[in-house]
């Protein structure tokens, strides 16, 4: 009997082990804000899954499974809450010079979609715009990938069930697996969470609430009961994530894989979905493997799996940053803030 050959990280155990995907950042951390976009010019379809209470999205309708599109020829994940939306336009415009877009009669149109994660209060209530998204653009490769407080992670923060006073820094994380018969799957994620950061391999707390001397942190138990109700920030956080694959699968297998996405955000942030999150996964797909009808299940699993690691690295490479430490740096009890 063969040996089975257990799901592994890519070469670069980055969403940019999908041929064809390329990843770019824009960073001011002076701002504490930036952008970062995922260019999938060869991707075949696409689509998405939003699970929070408090999304800021653009172009998402036209990845709907009953509209005539259904791709995307970029992913602009952004700081800056809805202003930072504008920065998908540098993209398109960044795009469409290249000849890039939906054929019509008069040129292509890039379909550029986005989301954004609400990080004014971390620097100076700035955001991305045109020109920071076509730079973003510009710098894509198909690379290693920055980590941590970079891109559309700069200002992020997460841990805050107890106020954003008490939380730590979140950021930029990637991942990647390998399936059978070459399925590639690669998640990046910025994370930017009321809850708590937990590690699904583990169970260990990654970045909870911080107590009253560095070192220690709340569970998201600890912190619902400590709470007096004035620490909610309500619409003010949002984590967002693409999640691409080189399989050959139909649109509604993609929309599948934006759920199992939601699925590793559930399972590394404690409590996900809230009214307070815009919580938003997209998925596409490059259409380069043949896939047999039982690899919707693996693929699924493979998306849920890159989500939560993509998710547990944008917090433990993050630097502290804008007075806000990072759980690495609060664990070890130097309270470093940037």
């Amino acid at each position: 009997m063969s040996e089975v050959q257990p799901l592994a990280p890519g070469r670069r155990d980055a969403i940019t082990d999908v041929r064809g995907v390329r990843v770019g950042q824009w960073t001011s951390r002076r701002q504490a804000t930036g952008c970062t976009v995922i260019l999938c010019e060869e991707s075949t379809l696409a689509a998405v899954d939003v699970r929070g209470g408090a999304p800021a999205t653009h172009e998402t309708d036209a990845l709907a499974g009953e509209n005539a599109v259904r791709r995307c020829h970029a992913v602009v994940l952004t700081g800056g809450s809805a202003f930072g939306l504008a920065s998908t336009a540098g993209v398109a415009r960044w795009l469409a010079v290249r000849g890039v877009g939906v054929e019509t009669s008069a040129g292509p149109v890039p379909i550029v979609v986005g989301a954004a994660i609400y990080d004014l209060p971390t620097g100076r209530n700035a955001h991305p715009g045109a020109d920071e998204g076509e730079r973003a653009a510009a710098r894509a490769t198909g690379g290693a990938v920055a980590q941590g407080s970079v891109g559309a992670g700069t200002g992020a923060t997460v841990a805050k069930l107890l106020g954003v006073e008490r939380g730590l820094k979140g950021g930029v994380g990637t991942a990647s697996l390998v399936g059978p018969r070459g399925l590639v799957v690669g998640a990046l994620a910025v994370t930017n969470a009321v809850g708590a950061i937990v590690d699904p391999e583990t169970g260990a707390l990654v970045a909870g609430p911080r107590g009253e001397k560095p070192g220690e942190m709340r569970t998201p138990e600890q912190a619902v009961v400590e709470r007096k109700g004035e620490e909610e920030s309500p619409r003010e956080n949002t984590t967002v994530v693409c999640v691409a694959t080189n399989a050959d699968i139909e649109h509604i297998g993609v929309q599948r894989l934006a759920v199992h996405g939601q699925d590793g955000l559930a399972r590394s942030i404690v409590p996900a979905h809230t009214l307070g999150d815009g919580d938003t996964v997209f998925a596409l797909t490059t259409g380069e493997v043949a896939t047999e009808p039982h690899d919707l299940t693996t693929l699924g699993l493979m998306a849920m799996l890159t989500v939560e690691r993509a998710v547990v690295r944008s917090v433990e490479l993050a630097e502290g940053l804008a007075g806000v430490p990072s759980a690495r740096e609060w664990r070890e009890g130097s309270d470093k803030r940037g």
